[in-house]
């Protein structure tokens, strides 16, 4: 009863997601905020729904959803840990490291000094001071990808700031798990708990990354070039890593994370992004509908005084704080309030934070809900802040705002400009590696694609791995941008979408025509140029796309 239970619950959340997204885009409400809010309506009618023939209502409903709030919990890290790469931290440098330090410093100190005001006990204040200092990693990341600012200057100080704050929170979890004992436990029993979850997680921090250096390149490097079965073994890696979690008695989210992190340095891990993507956004969704669910507004609304002044302090404080300090840091004062006022919320991993504080007995149930309103409030308005963040500031130049700050007016250089008026070409056969040399040798800027790394490899030009029928790949790739699109593949179906995507773009296309059945296809399509593999050498083919009008001598 409790399996029929659970499906007839996230069946439930999966038809409120839905409805909560068109009414989001209508709106145009973040979505993060629409989930919480439905499930704030589902905690409501849920419980008077007579879901399955013999519930034990209230236990069996709480279980059900803590099972389904732990999977999207796991994922949720799975996904965070991906993004942690060595080589981003190492290109966004010291700015990123210290203003996620610096800040993380300021929000606890400050957030603890002011819930002791504000009457929290000593224990829960230094908790809610604790999920104060992280920002959401995921959703910065989503804004920006959304708004094509990824790769501005801004953009990488925010994140890379923001994954040296996940790091120093997810520390800080394992100690707050360490604290999960009997009530009747010892100094000496917390403190091994403690030491316990502290080498649980060293040691499988350093498995984690032993593997990646020397044991996962070749096999995930040789499955890349299946996209499915290289999601199902990211997948399986993370379970492991959730299981082993578990073993050494940490939380298995905890775990997820560590595999993420490992995955992260792989050649393949923005393919493994890309893949990942639509199944963290269902997952995404059931996590914060289940914490609305969960969420006790009436404690949160006795609490209201809390809930503004923690609010304020995040949004205004961290902002304001992080604008400084990126400016003295030397960076121009467009780039210090960008991405200054990327930080002005806190995170999903807050609610996990405090949600694993309620477990262990240091929190209340009132605790927690302030906490996850302060969430609520900060992730709405933080939303609206960077999705309009250059008319803020705007705004608050012309006000004389920053004047404050005293940093240099002058923009700070961006980093690899967008793609524009550049040629796409798909498939790194023997066929797509000529086209490609021959193209970028005449001074075209080209960007080759292809599933597998080892191809892409040796090409002198910008390269992609993915699969161009994907439609991250195809975006990212800025192919409504091209100049041309050309498909060396022998996959008559990608060839077919590509084609039609692209004359919808209005963009020209030259298809690889590999075999007669698929030239009427083709014509169909309104391809511009068939590529005739047999008769085109390098040469020769590159001179015939200039011939035909393709591309411009």
């Amino acid at each position: 009863m409790t399996d029929l239970l659970l499906l007839e619950m996230l069946g439930l959340m999966i038809v409120a997601a839905a409805a909560v997204v068109l009414l989001a885009r209508v709106l145009r409400m973040p979505t993060i905020v629409a989930y919480i809010l439905a499930g704030l309506v589902l905690g409501v009618i849920v419980p008077h729904i007579p879901l399955g023939p013999a519930r034990a209502a209230d236990i069996a409903y709480t279980q059900g959803i803590n099972v389904i709030a732990d999977l999207g919990v796991a994922l949720l890290l799975f996904l965070v840990g991906l993004e942690l790469s060595l080589h981003k931290v190492r290109d966004v440098g010291g700015v990123s490291l210290r203003v996620g330090l610096w800040q993380t410093a300021f929000t606890g100190i400050g957030g603890f000094a002011l819930a002791w005001l504000l009457g929290f006990a000593l224990l829960p204040a230094v908790l809610i001071a604790a999920a104060l200092t992280n920002s959401s990693t995921v959703m910065v990341v989503k804004l920006l990808d959304q708004k094509r600012e990824m790769d501005a200057v801004y953009g990488h100080i925010a994140v890379g700031a923001n994954l040296v704050k996940d790091v120093v929170l997810i520390i800080v979890l394992t100690l707050v798990v360490g604290l999960t004992v009997d009530e009747d436990a010892t100094a000496g029993d917390t403190a091994w708990k403690l030491a316990v979850a502290l080498g649980g997680s060293a040691l499988l921090l350093l498995g984690a990354l032993a593997a990646s250096r020397w044991v996962l390149s070749r096999p995930f490097a040789w499955v890349a070039r299946n996209g499915q079965t290289l999601l199902i073994w990211a997948l399986a890696w993370a379970f492991l890593f959730a299981v082993a979690a578990e073993f050494v008695g940490i939380s298995a989210a905890i775990g997820a994370f560590l595999a993420g992190v490992s995955l992260a340095q792989l050649a393949c891990a923005d393919e493994l992004r890309r893949r990942l993507h639509p199944l963290v956004s269902f997952f995404l969704a059931v996590f914060f509908i289940a914490v609305g669910m969960q969420m006790q507004i009436a404690p949160a609304i006795a609490h209201w005084p809390a809930v503004l002044a923690l609010s304020v302090f995040v949004l205004v404080g961290n902002t304001i704080f992080c604008t400084w300090l990126i400016a003295r840091r030397g960076y121009g004062e467009r780039t210090a309030f960008l991405a200054g006022s990327a930080m002005g919320q806190i995170s999903e991993l807050s609610f996990v934070f405090v949600a694993v504080g309620l477990t262990a007995g240091v929190l209340s149930v009132a605790e927690v809900s302030v906490v996850t309103l302060v969430g609520l409030i900060t992730i709405a308005i933080s939303a609206y802040m960077i999705l309009y963040n250059h008319q803020l500031y705007g705004l608050v130049r012309r006000l004389g705002l920053l004047r404050m700050f005293n940093a240099r007016q002058a923009d700070d250089e961006e980093h690899e400009p967008p793609l524009a008026g550049h040629v796409v070409v798909v498939g790194m056969n023997a066929l797509g590696r000529a086209i490609a040399t021959a193209l970028h040798e005449r001074g075209e800027a080209v960007l080759a694609i292809d599933t597998d790394p080892a191809k892409l490899a040796p090409l002198p030009c910008r390269r992609m791995t993915g699969d161009v029928d994907q439609p991250m790949v195809f975006e990212q790739a800025r192919v409504a941008h091209a100049r041309l699109a050309v498909s060396a593949l022998q996959i008559e179906e990608v060839n077919n979408l590509l084609a039609y995507r692209c004359k919808r773009l209005g963009v020209p296309v030259a298809i690889h025509a590999f075999d007669r059945s698929v030239l009427a296809d083709l014509r169909q399509l309104g391809v511009d140029h068939m590529i005739d593999s047999r008769t085109a050498g390098r040469a020769a083919l590159s001179a015939k796309l200039v011939e035909t009008g393709v591309i411009e001598p």
